[in-house]
């Protein structure tokens, strides 16, 4: 392809990057920014060019030893729901933005420390970037057919340093705190992260089931080539432990890496993200995987004899066979995985750099006489000027140093180099003895040891016979021979630096923590770290710190870098949280570790002590002292913890006691209503009684018809109050457990036309239609009289509410998988939304009965309820969709 046309579609890709990040930084669209898969797959930065293209080189040269940088992560993966949980929270209470500002802080808010950790991550980082611009280089002129142009005007990684150099400094500087989210990178991280996954998923298809017949194909023609199945297993015990120590070196990898700090901590919005990324991520390290083999086999088949670099073979395959546009795409993914890892690395490196080194030893003198205005634009110059820097001094490195190694080895140095920070980094999760001291003593004495076993020898060439330091050893003493440190000859370079530099580094960090005692504010913050937990609703109560100290000088230095209205808004907060009168002079331990937290986002936890520490005036406290006012902490935050339950609890106590007495006040007035619906219910049929027998005995000349309805309405009335004494007492009966069921096998169609037939006048005076779906047998274990006892009721109240005109009322029978469902619906008014939840309980009567008395005694549905109830039923009610109501009830099988 060519040159030109390829730089064009560069130039759209990064101009549609800038898009990405531009429009996820847009408030409106934060809901897609912020979400658990964009956190996810913004961890695949860890998938490099090393990946992309260097993981090809691997398998093709040496098997299967690509795997080692997966399994790594995979294996620990499901410890991330306990340690990078831990790692976050740490992070988020006390404004972390950085790896070397997490563990400089643990160990005493160490100056000197977190510049050592940002020289490290410097000098294992910028051979790792210019690793991504060497890739760029490469492949782009594989894919362009030119040969690499010795000029740096003339070669077009120079371009694209550039651009990346402008794209991150303006996205990866927009906020002068650095411990903010930058939506946009992460954004645009993870569209690469897609778009590189998928384009390499159709390489892989492309070769496995295009250019060959599937992977069995390729496996036996690959298995023809010599050494195939030499290097395709694993091998003896001494590869095994090879194996191991990459497996070991990739696993602390993808905690230490800046880059991979940065989007798994820094940028983690929510804790529960962390869950979906538990399956995604390694799903994505399997898919990317699954077309590793077929593709590097595939290529050393398809050029088997000839000289090629396997690292490229996922674009040699597709451009020996003319496809010019897979060829692109495969470039394209290829140049996402750099650029992702040259962007977010270039960040976190300049927040370090600016953070941990230029600030708090050149600048923090400066700054503290300056306005806040002054102040944050000269934060986010220095951390621009620094990510343009490192990038560009990461191309030199690529240009003058980094072409005679492949992909592979030199990400392999890049992560035993950032492996010294393993000791220092866990033993501040999981151990309290670690000490500031021996914290940078494991450091440097692990990093003068990876010097010695490994930099030294990969300056000078690895395979040099000529060179008798590497042959012979330091002064000719064999058992000094950098590649065979003390006669260890069996391990290859990559795995002997990193056991014998992790071994000296650990026993350094062990042996210099337990014989010299850190500091108070080591062990003080040693317990902040490892019991974080416990201190995480009340960070500021667990910091020790006495001495003297006025709110309106701490406020001073605070509005230098924050500005007066975020002072006021974080002080506000502070009063609010902690119950602090806003006129209160002193300040205590707690303010100057919430203004230490604030400061730390802008200038890093070094500066931000030493900048509070100039306007306090701290006394020593020794170490018994930090211990007991931890444990007096602990239970200050446990008799807090405790009172907070009880409170809750009586609040909840107090909630439901003034619930339960709300019912009773409506159980009280629908009592009175009862009360008075059945006296009146009681008194109707007795005065008719009454005034029937009055006329019948005063008068004897009565007519006999007459006498004859007299006597008969005596009758009647006789009849309704007998019933309504009926209903009473089933409901006692109901209630109290003294009904009993006589269970019958029935059919319930047939129970149903007897419950329908004494109701057939009162249908036909209404003129009301009656439907009945499922009219077949359905045979039932039930008590006949009392299901006919509620059928009746239900039946009644429809036809009392229908409609005059146009009135139906349908029955409809369900078969469920444990019981039969009987709705009864009307097309009547419905029911009153406040009634839903009440008409079955005793007394209750719907006011929305459009009369000035309640028909009824409100007993019925309180009586149907027990009966279904009696009979491990259910029954509840609705308004249907349209008009009138829905009662529906349930029937065991």
């Amino acid at each position: 392809m060519n040159s030109i046309a390829l730089i064009l579609v560069l130039l759209l890709y990064l101009t549609f990057l800038f898009f990405i990040a531009h429009w996820a930084e847009k408030k409106e669209n934060l809901r897609w920014a912020n979400n658990p898969y964009v956190y996810s797959l913004s961890l695949a930065v860890y998938c490099t060019a090393w990946t992309y293209y260097g993981s090809i080189g691997v398998a093709a040269n040496s098997g299967l030893n690509y795997l080692t940088i997966y399994i790594g992560p995979i294996i620990i993966i499901p410890a991330w729901i306990i340690i990078l949980r831990k790692i976050i929270r740490i992070s988020r209470l006390n404004n972390v933005s950085s790896i070397a500002d997490f563990i400089s802080l643990r160990y005493g808010n160490s100056r000197f420390l977190g510049a050592l950790v940002t020289l490290i991550c410097l000098a294992a980082i910028l051979p790792y970037i210019a690793l991504q611009l060497k890739a760029i280089s490469e492949t782009f002129h594989v894919v362009t057919k030119t040969p690499e142009n010795s000029l740096i005007i003339l070669d077009t990684t120079t371009y694209v340093a550039v651009a990346l150099a402008l794209f991150a400094s303006y996205y990866g500087t927009k906020y002068v705190d650095a411990s903010e989210k930058r939506k946009g990178i992460i954004t645009a991280v993870a569209m690469e992260s897609t778009l590189k996954l998928i384009f390499f998923v159709l390489i892989g298809l492309y070769v496995t089931y295009v250019v060959y017949d599937g992977y069995g194909d390729i496996y036996q023609k690959a298995s023809l080539l010599e050494h195939f199945h030499e290097k395709n297993t694993i091998g003896s015990i001494e590869n095994g432990m090879n194996w191991f120590f990459l497996c070991m070196l990739s696993l602390f990898a993808i905690f230490l890496l800046p880059r991979q700090f940065h989007v798994s901590v820094v940028e983690n919005n929510r804790e529960r993200h962390i869950k979906t990324a538990l399956w995604l991520f390694p799903l994505y390290l399997f898919i990317f995987n699954l077309f590793v083999f077929p593709i590097a086999w595939g290529g050393n088949v398809l050029f088997s004899g000839e000289v090629k670099n396997a690292d490229t073979f996922s674009l040699l395959i597709p451009q020996f066979y003319n496809n010019t546009f897979l060829t692109v795409l495969v470039f394209l993914g290829g140049f996402s995985a750099a650029i992702s890892m040259i962007i977010v690395s270039s960040i976190s490196l300049s927040t370090m750099l600016s953070n941990n080194l230029l600030i708090p030893y050149t600048f923090l003198g400066k700054l503290k006489n300056e306005t806040q205005e002054i102040n944050n634009k000269k934060i986010v110059n220095i951390r621009k000027v620094g990510i343009f820097l490192l990038i560009i001094i990461a191309y030199l490195i690529y240009r003058f140093f980094a072409l005679d190694y492949s992909l592979g080895s030199i990400g392999l140095v890049s992560f035993v180099i950032i492996g010294q920070l393993a000791p220092s980094f866990f033993g501040a999760l999981f151990w309290r003895r670690g000490s500031s001291l021996g914290a940078k003593s494991g450091i440097i004495i692990g990093f003068l040891v990876c010097l010695y076993t490994l930099l030294i020898p990969y300056a000078y060439g690895l395979t040099s016979s000529t060179n008798t330091f590497i042959t012979s050893g330091l002064f000719g003493t064999d058992l000094l021979k950098p590649l065979a440190l003390f006669g260890l000859d069996y391990l290859s370079p990559i795995a002997h630096a990193f056991f014998w530099s992790l071994l000296f580094n650990s026993m350094t960090y062990f042996a210099v923590s337990v014989s010299f005692k850190g500091n108070y504010r080591e062990r003080n913050y040693a317990e902040m770290y490892i019991d974080i937990d416990k201190y995480s609703t009340n960070h500021e109560n667990a910091f020790v710190w006495r001495g003297t100290a006025y709110t309106r000088d701490i406020e001073k230095v605070l509005l230098k870098f924050l500005g007066e209205d975020r002072t006021q808004r974080a002080m506000a907060i502070f009063n609010t949280k902690y119950n602090v009168d806003k006129n209160q002079e002193m300040a205590d331990a707690r303010l100057v570790k919430f203004a230490e937290n604030l400061l730390t986002g802008h200038i890093g936890t070094a500066s931000a002590k030493i900048l509070i520490s100039s306007v306090v005036k701290e006394e020593k406290i020794t170490l018994p002292e930090v211990l007991k006012i931890l444990e007096e902490s602990n239970e200050t935050i446990l008799i807090n913890k405790k009172l907070t339950e009880t409170s809750n609890e009586l609040k909840k106590i107090t909630n439901q006691l003034q619930l339960a007495n709300e019912n009773l006040v409506v159980k009280d007035k629908q009592k009175d209503d009862f009360l008075d619906t059945v006296t009146h219910e009681l008194r109707t049929p007795i005065t008719a009684i009454r005034a029937a027998s009055e006329i019948l005995i005063d008068d004897d000349d009565i007519p006999e018809t007459i006498r004859k309805q007299f006597l008969t309405n005596i009758i009647s009335e006789s009849d309704r109050l007998n019933r309504l004494i009926d209903k009473i007492l089933d409901l006692e009966k109901l209630e109290t457990g003294k009904q009993k069921l006589n269970l019958t096998l029935n059919d319930f169609h047939q129970t149903l036309l007897k419950t329908i037939e004494p109701l057939q006048q009162l249908i036909k005076n209404k003129n009301i239609a009656v439907q009945i779906k499922n009219d077949l047998p359905i045979h039932l274990m039930y008590d006949e009289d009392r299901i006919i006892q509620v059928v009746t009721n239900l039946l009644s109240n429809a036809i009392k509410f229908c409609p005059d005109e146009n009135g139906v009322i349908g029955i409809q029978i369900f078969e469920k998988e444990q019981f039969y469902e009987i709705n009864v619906i009307d097309n009547g008014k419905g029911i009153d939304e406040k009634d839903a939840d009440m008409i079955f309980d005793k007394f209750y009567q719907s006011d929305n009965q459009n009369i000035k008395k309640p028909h009824g005694s409100g007993l019925g549905l309180a009586i149907c309820k027990q009966i279904i109830e009696l009979h491990k039923g259910k029954i509840w009610a609705k308004n249907n969709d349209n008009t009138g109501a829905c009662f529906t009830f349930t029937l065991l099988k």
